[in-house]
């Protein structure tokens, strides 16, 4: 088992600096009303207000993804660029220690998504960075719509993200693998809830920090749908199905990884992953602020396997 800690953001991520919001009103010229001066007299808005959060993200995906058109339907899911960014970086990273320490940075290289959602912002930041080519997949047929929708209005986007409907909503990867598929890695954001009144309390406390107010109304300033936000069991029954899935699924991914939110999971999550014996366990700690996420991932295959799979590639 190894591990990766960071202090920041990504070296490589490129919102490392404060958001230069003159800049992004060029880039998308609709985010000026919700900028203004705040108590620091920097330049800024207001995260708490839904559409200041929706516009910064256009203005971001414009400015530096150069993805023109970008939208979701209302009330699902918009969750902050950076954050999603760092693990894309972070599996470029992984990627780079089963490929003789190289970042692939080719369309032979295929990601898969799991649980998409509306956003695409996975996939997007992959493909514009390092041209990797993604499958798009999601239980929520609205929100695979709207990834079809942005990949429609986005040249750069045709031809590299793939969509794939889960029919079933106690599947993760089964229905969505097939048999013939080669993934050189899969990447979740799981729904970390375990009922709609945990999700709730969870964005009030977002929102207080966020405000400093103590009295604040229960709105998802982020959006986000149920299955996006909580399903049965929370971060750890998703995680625990994923984990088991994946040992089915070995020969057709090179890594498996994903999101954990709550620290205290983890202890669990290891347990369950040396059931299925992979070779390998990585995880890393990203920190945006104050706070800290974990992508954990791992690979059943050997260092000499893991060699052969980018050999193969070179040899296609």
């Amino acid at each position: 088992m190894s591990k990766t800690t960071t202090k920041t953001l990504h070296p490589r991520n490129f919102h490392n600096n404060l958001y230069n919001f003159e800049e992004l009103i060029k880039s998308e010229p609709k985010l000026s009303p919700f900028v203004s001066l705040n108590k620091y007299n920097n330049l800024s808005i207001d995260f708490s207000n839904e559409n200041a959060v929706l516009t910064l993200n256009k203005a971001l995906l414009s400015h530096f993804y150069n993805i023109k058109n970008w939208e979701i339907p209302k009330g699902y899911l918009c969750p902050p660029i950076p954050g999603r960014a760092d693990y894309i970086h972070y599996i470029a990273d992984l990627l780079a220690l089963s490929n003789k320490n190289v970042i692939p940075k080719d369309s032979s290289i295929k990601g898969l998504d799991i649980g998409v959602g509306a956003n695409c912002i996975y996939p997007i930041v992959a493909n514009s960075v390092y041209n990797w080519k993604f499958v798009a997949s999601d239980i929520d047929k609205t929100s695979l719509d709207s990834v079809q929708n942005i990949v429609n209005k986005n040249n750069s986007l045709k031809g590299n993200i793939e969509i794939r409907l889960q029919e079933n909503s106690k599947n993760i990867f089964k229905n969505i693998i097939n048999e013939n598929d080669k993934f050189d890695i899969t990447v979740c954001n799981p729904p970390f809830h375990k009922s709609k009144e945990e999700a709730n309390a969870g964005t009030k406390r977002k929102i207080q920090n966020l405000t400093k107010q103590k009295d604040v109304k229960n709105k998802l300033n982020f959006g986000g749908k149920s299955n996006e936000l909580w399903c049965d069991g929370g971060e750890l029954s998703f995680i625990s199905n994923m984990i088991i899935e994946s040992a089915e699924f070995k020969e057709n991914c090179l890594w498996f990884s994903i999101l954990v939110s709550k620290k205290d999971n983890l202890a669990q999550i290891y347990k369950r992953l040396k059931k299925v014996k992979p070779f390998k366990i990585h995880t890393i700690e990203m920190k945006q602020g104050q706070k800290i996420t974990r992508v954990v991932a791992w690979t059943f295959h050997t260092k000499k396997m893991q060699e052969q799979w980018f050999l193969n590639k070179s040899n296609k």
